[in-house]
């Protein structure tokens, strides 16, 4: 699988809003779930992000969308790890993700360490035509208005819609398995 990743900090860059207005907590209550829109348009999601807010998660999340047609100018089949004849549709999403410790990601060199190692356990995953892209980023997080988050941004392509699909759901699944234990996933459901 193909990751990446990234600081975005200087001024005017985006910032993860923790708790925005429509901020649904799903540590607290995982049923919430069957209400996103996201997880609705696109089911996958819907597994993935209950397994990256259970318990043992290092990581909870505080927003997502899910886009069903990504232009072609919008990714590059290369950097998909795919062949041209597989990059006629694309699919992607993003998760913006925030530490359930404190002291996780208390300065930019710690997030540091923990993107490049998801990146580095991410790369080991045989799948093409997906990859994922980590963005560490000031999140805003009461009480402490000056934290870190990191946004993922997930892209996959195929042959047809239903083919990036499914890549798109493979790749979410590598990275929740590879951020949150994968035991986690059998109480779920």
């Amino acid at each position: 699988m193909e990751a990446d990743w990234e600081f975005e900090l200087g001024e005017g860059a985006p910032v993860i809003e923790a708790q925005w207005q429509g901020f649904s907590d799903l540590r607290a209550r995982p049923e919430d779930v069957n209400r996103l829109a996201e997880a609705t348009r696109f089911p996958p999601l819907r597994e993935e992000l209950l397994q990256l807010n259970a318990s043992a998660s290092p990581v909870w999340t505080s927003k997502c969308d899910f886009f069903s047609a990504l232009e072609p100018g919008d990714f590059d089949a290369d950097e998909l790890d795919a062949p041209r004849e597989q990059a006629a549709h694309a699919v992607g999403c993003y998760i913006d993700l925030l530490p359930r410790s404190e002291a996780q990601w208390t300065v930019p060199e710690m997030a540091a360490a923990w993107t490049k190692g998801s990146c580095e356990r991410l790369k080991a995953i045989p799948l093409r035509n997906c990859r994922v892209d980590l963005v560490i980023r000031r999140a805003v997080l009461p009480p402490d208005e000056n934290s870190l988050g990191i946004t993922a941004y997930f892209t996959a392509c195929g042959g047809a819609t239903a083919d990036a699909e499914r890549a798109l759901a493979a790749a979410l699944a590598a990275f929740a398995d590879t951020v949150a234990p994968a035991r986690e996933r059998a109480h779920l459901n």
